[in-house]
């Protein structure tokens, strides 16, 4: 039988809902639990239309408003490691809540559930997206599936991922390519090495060119992107005494939003001619977004200066679709799946001050 969890009270103080949906485990592929929860949790408000779709659930006003904005969310963690359940913390005077998906990303969610179940006359129409698999392969990705089942759910004027963000605005996001190099050679017998031909080795000049390689800082759209190229993984050999005959090289690009996906593996094929490459996952970037109204007003509420996104986010899914997105969540990305992940309590009253001021047209 499944665990059975709490009923989420939506109108608890989004550090304690913050808590309370953490301290529900939903790894990727494990979402249904919570899933459940949020689906039951907001049944009780009428000025919500909810809809699910697997593990993902969405909930939409429906007044009328000339505009609309998408607000979104993924509910899975990387997995646990001794960091459920939740606890408080304290750090140079500033109080934490620390455990696995505090900080990526289900204190933004809980800052969304609780306004979602609160605001019954936003200034916009909202739909609100909580979805799966977020943390896995694109093929997974619960928005990615909601967009293809249900793609008027997407029609929005300006859209907002609540991935952490230190609680201010970031834009865009890099793009992410990963490939394997493969190199072959012969079996032999360790002991008579010369007859072989050692595929391993053969793999010197890919990691001495890694290891070489400068990454780029650009200027997209007035923010300054870096880029990064990483070994992430190799696997080889066929047992202690064997000349192997073949290894794989795993490498990760994330490349500015400037670039597309396919310019990405091309410069990676000039940079690597000698090995086989295959690409393994893809995902374009998005640009900054910030010259759209709806960003820029945004913005203004905020404060601050707009940061670039390293990592790669769902902005760039709505970015595809024509919609002008954003990152904006409290969390520090360094402590994304970090296993003493943790997030400030401060900032998750701070995002939901903004975002009630701005959907409320109260600031």
């Amino acid at each position: 039988m499944p665990a059975a969890f709490p009923a989420l009270d939506l109108s608890a103080d989004a550090v304690a809902l913050t808590q309370a949906i953490c301290d529900v485990p939903s790894e990727s592929g494990d979402e249904r639990a919570l899933a459940d929860l949020i689906v039951d949790a907001l049944a009780a408000y009428p000025h919500l239309e909810v809809i699910r779709d697997g593990d993902c659930v969405v909930a939409r006003t429906n007044l009328g408003r000339a505009q609309r904005v998408a607000i979104a969310g993924h509910i899975d963690t990387v997995p646990i490691n001794d960091n459920v359940p939740t606890r408080f913390e304290d750090h140079d005077g500033e109080r934490y809540l620390w455990g696995r998906g505090t900080a990526d990303m289900k204190a933004g969610v809980a800052v969304q559930l609780k306004l979602a179940a609160e605001l019954a006359e936003p200034v916009y129409d909202l739909t609100w997206m909580w979805y799966d698999h977020e943390e896995t392969s694109q093929e997974l990705n619960g928005l990615g599936r909601l967009a293809r089942n249900r793609p008027d759910l997407f029609e929005a004027d300006f859209a907002i991922l609540g991935e952490p963000s230190n609680a201010r605005i970031e834009g865009g996001c890099n793009g992410t390519i990963r490939f394997e190099l493969r190199a072959y050679g012969v079996r032999a017998h360790s002991a008579r090495g010369w007859v072989g031909d050692n595929a391993i080795h053969k793999l010197g000049p890919a990691l001495a060119r890694l290891a070489a390689f400068e990454a780029e800082t650009i200027d997209v759209d007035g923010l300054a992107y870096r880029e990064c190229l990483n070994a992430v993984g190799v696997s080889g050999g066929v047992a202690g005494n064997v000349i192997p005959d073949e290894v794989m090289l795993h490498v990760n690009y994330r490349f500015a939003p400037s670039r597309t996906s396919g310019e990405a593996i091309e410069r990676m094929r000039a940079l690597f001619p000698e090995y086989e490459l295959t690409v393994v996952d893809r995902s374009d970037g998005a640009r900054p977004g910030l010259d759209a109204p709806f960003a820029q007003e945004f913005v203004a509420i905020v404060g601050g200066d707009p940061a670039p996104k390293y990592g790669w986010t769902d902005v760039a899914r709505f970015s595809a679709l024509g919609v002008p997105a954003v990152n904006f969540g409290p969390g520090d990305p360094l402590k994304a799946h970090a296993d003493d992940e943790r997030v400030s309590v401060d900032q998750i009253h701070s995002t939901e001050r903004a975002l009630r001021a701005w959907l409320t047209g109260a600031a």
